[in-house]
């Protein structure tokens, strides 16, 4: 009976955090159960032991490294930003502004995790939004490892400061892979800064890229101050990934 009961609390607090749409906290647990606190907190430490939930930087639980690993098997791209989002928050949390996690769709850079600005005046949602990868800094990531192919053709332009042609395109390509990471200004949007730093896979090869971006007048200073903390967290990413592909 004693071993049903743990079973049968651990089960309904590890469905509340699965079907959540954001993370909870052990005072929501807590409330939503009606369990004493002590209670929660060791069948927490338990199901987080067991790698079904983990926390996040503000301790609240969300599923775990073992539901992403399932996930893994049958969609790529959601273990990738269930694996991200930690390190996502990281940049946003020290940077405050719009961060994103794009992958490659055959020769299309596809926008697949947000976090939005702190501030009022932050960068537009781009999730599902067609954006030409050439004046995008995550596409110029993707492009410059050659884990998308260069656009054929004409380039469209959709600002003054747009790279117009594939020569032009190809020496910026070079600059990214001689700096580590990527950066737009005004190539995409007036006034809109973007950095992006690769992601890789435990062969090292780049599977995806992390950006940050916002206002010139916010953070057009601080590009290399930005990027040097985008790319560490986007090596810790790779890090984890090549963990994970061991286990």
């Amino acid at each position: 009976m004693a071993g049903t009961q743990a079973l049968d609390r651990a089960t309904s607090l590890l469905r509340l955090v699965v079907e959540a749409q954001d993370t909870l906290s052990h005072t929501d647990l807590v409330a939503e159960t009606g369990l004493p606190g002590p209670t929660v907190s060791r069948v927490m430490r338990a199901l987080e032991d067991g790698g079904l939930v983990e926390r996040d930087h503000s301790g609240a639980y969300r599923g775990g490294e073992l539901f992403a690993r399932y996930a893994e098997r049958f969609d790529h791209v959601g273990a990738m930003v269930a694996m991200a989002n930690p390190f996502l928050e990281d940049v946003a949390d020290a940077t405050g502004e719009t961060i994103n996690l794009a992958v490659p769709r055959g020769d299309d850079v596809v926008h697949v995790a947000q976090i939005d600005a702190d501030f009022v005046v932050g960068a537009i949602n781009w999730l599902n939004v067609d954006v030409p990868g050439h004046c995008s800094s995550l596409g110029k990531v993707l492009y410059a490892w050659g884990t998308v192919r260069l656009p054929r053709g004409h380039l469209e332009i959709r600002t003054e400061h747009t790279i117009r042609t594939r020569a032009a395109l190809e020496r910026d390509l070079a600059g990214v892979r001689t700096r580590g990471y990527a950066v737009t200004r005004s190539e995409l949007e007036e006034g809109l800064v973007a950095l992006a730093a690769p992601v890789r896979d435990s062969a090292g090869q780049v599977i995806a890229a992390m950006s940050v971006s916002g206002p010139e007048f916010r953070i057009g200073g601080q590009v290399e101050e930005i990027a040097t903390r985008l790319v560490r967290d986007a090596d810790r990413l790779s890090a984890a990934i090549r963990r994970r592909s061991r286990a």
